[in-house]
């Protein structure tokens, strides 16, 4: 029998992350706003607060949409799986992020008519505006595995994901409930928010396992628990850099690597992989399993003129405007920006949004251009990160490489403390009020 408010959150996460298919009264009758920023994730939040703080726009000229109650700082659910914090330290009230000078719609999105230039809202209100800014992140699609709503909701589950705030806590119980048995984490085929957090949890687990005395990794055949990496891609990482470490390590500490295995399916503790050109689908047996469900676009974006054909925002990889409708720009996770979707992206992405939509205004072409930057702050045990940094094309682009020679590739405590301390910290004192540049600093 289900768990009846894990079942619940778990249906409502189905249609939509953050809520944004609710719906609640938006109260003033004032619609008309010089930009439109749908979202309040991190992308949204930066970005409104950053054309804010240019001191060109006066009260309600901005205008926030979002139906969320509750911003996440989403990187440090890992942390919570690994038991190392809690998921409630690592949110806040929505409304209470958002400057008051900034128009606040608490109400989830129906549908765009760029042609027009406004937004219906899901009470079927309009919002006009002379720029739009989407960013309302991505979605989980816990019904793409067969049988994975069921497990997560399930009393005292095997399955766990630190993807979610509903099932983020379920994760550790779980790593410690374990004595013996098949261990396996998975990653999915396709886009995902942060490609390395699949593994992230897995390192702490049998970091874990190991000073518990239940996994040596100099013996893995002779020790209780045995450990699986099933992922659907065919290497450990998308940055060789940092991909030919992360091979390294998993050989080391005699972690079993299924390589393009994508999960597919889950039926009391067998787990079903999908193999590539036309092989024959592998089904292995589990004690634990932690799962990476599918993730996309939200409905209202996909299916809208402004989404690309793979459903997200179709914006020039540079500039972050879009590419038929002039007046409309994306970053963050529901952009086509061709790079991995994390909070460090936009801390580069938000500055080149900003300047350019600044520029149009006054009828000038962009100047700025995004290189790709992005950022994994990748734990590899308690204590150590492996602090990957890069940009188009899987090309390193390492902050203390630059300024210190330090090859980012060798898991550091001092990578550790910044991720567990340091980016919490500076994310919501700093980024989310449109203040901090990432590698580049406080703007």
């Amino acid at each position: 029998m289900m768990r009846p408010q894990l079942a619940s959150a778990l249906q409502a996460a189905r249609s939509a992350s953050r809520g944004f298919a609710t719906a609640s009264p938006v109260t003033s009758a004032a619609r008309n706003h010089k930009v439109v920023v749908i979202g309040g994730g991190t992308a949204g939040l930066a970005i409104s607060h950053q054309l804010l703080r240019s001191g060109r726009f006066v009260k309600d000229d901005i205008a926030v949409v979002d139906p969320a109650i509750w911003h996440h700082y989403q990187p440090g659910w890992t942390l919570v799986g690994g038991g190392v914090k809690t998921r409630e330290q690592l949110r806040q009230p929505l409304h209470g992020l958002i400057d008051p000078k900034l128009k606040f719609y608490n109400e989830s999105v129906g549908t765009f008519s760029p042609e027009e230039n406004y937004i219906t809202l899901g009470n079927s209100n309009k919002i006009n505006y002379d720029h739009l800014v989407v960013a309302p992140g991505i979605t989980l699609d816990f019904g793409s595995i067969k049988g994975l709503s069921e497990a997560l909701a399930a009393p005292d589950s095997s399955v766990s994901t630190v993807y979610s705030y509903d099932t983020c806590a379920n994760v550790f119980p779980s790593i410690e409930k374990l004595q013996k048995g098949s261990a396996i984490f998975t990653q999915p085929a396709g886009v995902i928010k942060c490609a390395g957090a699949p593994q992230k949890i897995m390192w702490l687990a049998l970091d874990y396992w190991k000073k518990a005395g239940l996994y040596n990794p100099s013996n893995p055949a002779a020790s209780p628990i045995k450990i699986s990496f099933a992922t659907g891609t065919p290497t450990m990482f998308g940055v060789p850099k940092y991909s030919a470490k992360l091979e390294e390590l998993r050989k080391e500490r005699g972690v079993e690597g299924l390589f393009q295995h994508d999960l597919i399916s889950i039926e009391g503790k067998k787990a079903t992989f999908a193999r590539p050109n036309g092989e024959s689908s592998v089904t292995r047996d589990f004690d634990l399993l932690h799962v990476v469900p599918k993730m996309g676009p939200h409905g209202f974006v996909k299916n809208s003129t402004l989404a690309n054909s793979a459903g997200y925002v179709d914006v020039d990889d540079a500039t972050t405007r879009h590419k038929k409708y002039s007046n409309v720009w994306s970053a963050g996770d529901a952009s086509s920006l061709p790079t991995s979707k994390t909070a460090a992206a936009v801390t580069a992405e938000a500055p080149v949004l900003v300047q350019n939509l600044l520029r149009s205004i006054d009828g000038k072409e962009p100047d700025a251009a995004y290189d790709g930057y992005t950022s994994c702050p990748l734990t590899t045990e308690y204590g150590k990160v492996l602090l990957a940094e890069f940009k188009y094309g899987g090309v390193p682009k390492e902050t203390f490489g630059n300024w210190f020679g330090i090859d980012q590739a060798i898991p550091r405590k001092e990578f550790y403390q910044l991720k567990k301390h340091f980016f919490p910290w500076v994310y919501y004192e700093s980024m989310v009020s449109g203040k901090w540049g990432g590698p580049k600093g406080w703007l």
